[in-house]
């Protein structure tokens, strides 16, 4: 006879809400609501992700977790190194290849596009751990080869393949990280971004020495043989990459999520799933497959549905169908938030892609300019601008869980300072001065990233969560592949791309105020 259920469980099984006061966050028993309290379009799916809510919040945040934020970060690490690696050794790849510079930020681009759609959609068909365990196997195994690239179409074309699996880092990661963490703690999925700002600061620590003292000092002469540093660090962050991708794989065991399980249909293994967790922190469930199941009931006289009539909430078989993308738009006000979310990381991709693609040559062109646009100079300041997003991380983490400021003011504030920054910088008539511009711009987009990471995670349902998080990565992925077209029939010895991107994530902002849910108090089912 299985345990009785406790009475918070049991009340979540017969389809009641907890009693807890509205808005309040307990480390027992977590947010009072979900965020979705004033109906879903799905009641059974509902009421089984609060069973499975609560379950999760009653174990508690434990070792598990902590572990999971650790590996789940090395695919923010990784979104970060190599979307900005094509920024990195922009200037010397160009002096021994000769092309056309925005050609490499499109191919890299053009990878992480096809990852984003391919990897976000399908985590919500063969499940999380799949995915979870073959993104950076691919992005080490290509970064590795991209060093020895002969020519530049080689390099481009592993650069891209390279885009494929770096792509669906953020779409499966943070659908991993917020299915297992109890609701009281949903705000480290904002601080999870710490991984992506000491990406930035470890790959520009690297690019510093060999980028400086082992590259042409211009375009004629050269060669391979005098221009090697921007292989090593390929070498470097590829190897890098294999051994964050080993310790997912043969040092921690990544559980598969409960609410995929239950909507497939397996609530056995769901309700495992947790027991697992609780084993692994060292703390006891008394959820069964019985309370799990009860939802799904006709009556409370526990006959369940027949086989063919139970509701395979998360995929029917093995193979993508639109459903996926339709229940995102199930209710107006669902329809009305993912079209928001989509629209924010596609105007944001657009301006942030434009901008810091070319941030390195920026420095350099108008460093030179200003009598200092060394390749010492230009990566000593990427160095800084790195440092700067590790202490924006922290301050997002808190921000977001400020009342009346939450997720939506923190990005709609966050993006506007952004904006600001971005603009001031055309002001710069030194070197100093544009780096002085471009620390706070460092500072901001970096709280802006974070929040935006988080909040569109929280808002999407379990059972569609990569579907959605796959849709709103696409949308930037495509207008990054539409910034270096731009790049390359624009001037970028002007202000104008400044001007650009900074009215884009300015209007950002304001859109993020239009989100009609706040995940802040709430948690996400």
């Amino acid at each position: 006879m299985p345990p009785s259920p406790s009475p918070s469980i049991a009340s979540l099984a017969a389809g009641q809400p907890p009693t807890s006061k509205h808005g309040d966050i307990d480390l027992f028993t977590g947010p009072a609501i979900d965020l979705y309290e004033d109906g879903y379009s799905d009641p059974i799916y509902q009421a089984k992700a609060r069973i499975l809510n609560r379950s999760i919040q009653e174990i508690g945040m434990g070792k598990y977790q902590w572990h999971l934020f650790i590996v789940a970060g090395f695919g923010w690490f990784a979104d970060s190194v190599w979307p900005l690696l094509s920024g990195l050794i922009l200037t010397p790849v160009i002096f021994e290849f000769h092309f056309n510079g925005p050609l490499l930020s499109l191919a890299s681009n053009i990878g992480l596009l096809v990852g984003a759609v391919f990897w976000g959609l399908g985590c919500d068909v063969w499940g999380r751990r799949w995915s979870f365990n073959s993104t950076l196997l691919i992005a080490g195994i290509f970064g590795l080869a991209t060093g020895g690239s002969p020519d530049f179409v080689t390099l481009a074309s592993l650069i891209a393949v390279v885009g494929v699996g770096v792509g669906g880092n953020m779409p499966v990661d943070s659908a991993i990280f917020l299915d297992l963490v109890p609701g009281s703690h949903q705000y480290l999925l904002t601080i999870l971004s710490i991984w992506w700002s000491l990406g930035q600061l470890l790959s520009s620590l690297i690019a510093w020495p060999l980028i400086a003292n082992f590259s042409c000092p211009s375009a004629e002469e050269c060669e391979r043989s005098n221009n090697m540093g921007w292989r090593y660090l390929l070498f470097i962050l590829g190897g890098l990459t294999l051994f964050l991708w080993g310790l997912r794989l043969f040092v921690f065991t990544l559980l598969e999520s409960p609410r995929f399980l239950s909507g497939i249909g397996k609530d056995a293994e769901a309700v495992d799933v947790i027991h697992k967790l609780a084993e692994y922190n060292g703390k006891t469930t008394t959820l069964s497959v019985e309370e799990l199941e009860a939802p799904g009931r006709p009556n409370n006289e526990g006959d369940s549905l027949p086989l063919n009539g139970r509701r395979n909430i998360l995929s029917k078989d093995s193979r993508f169908d639109a459903g996926h993308i339709k229940a995102l738009f199930a209710t107006p006000k669902m329809a009305w938030s993912t079209s928001l979310l989509i629209a924010l990381w596609g105007i944001i991709g657009l301006a942030s892609t434009l901008y810091n693609s070319f941030l390195p040559y920026l420095l350099a062109s108008r460093g030179a300019v200003f009598g200092d646009g060394s390749l010492y100079i230009t990566y000593r300041n990427q160095v800084i601008l790195s440092v700067i997003g590790v202490p924006a991380a922290f301050l997002a983490g808190w921000a977001v869980e400020v009342p009346y400021i939450g997720r939506k003011g923190t990005l709609a504030i966050a993006s506007g300072l952004t904006g600001a920054f971005l603009f001031a910088s055309t002001t710069a008539r030194t070197s100093n001065a544009l780096l002085g511009w471009n620390c706070g711009y460092a500072f901001n987009s970096n709280i802006m990233y974070g929040v935006l990471y988080a909040i569109s995670p929280e808002i999407f349902p379990a059972k569609d969560r990569g579907t959605g998080n796959g849709l709103t990565s696409t949308a930037t992925r495509v207008f990054g592949v539409m910034a270096p077209v731009i790049a390359l029939y624009a001037n970028l010895a002007t202000a104008v791309p400044v001007y650009i991107a900074g009215g884009l994530i300015i209007l950002a902002g304001f859109l993020a105020l239009l989100l009609p849910y706040e995940p802040r108090g709430k948690v996400s089912i």
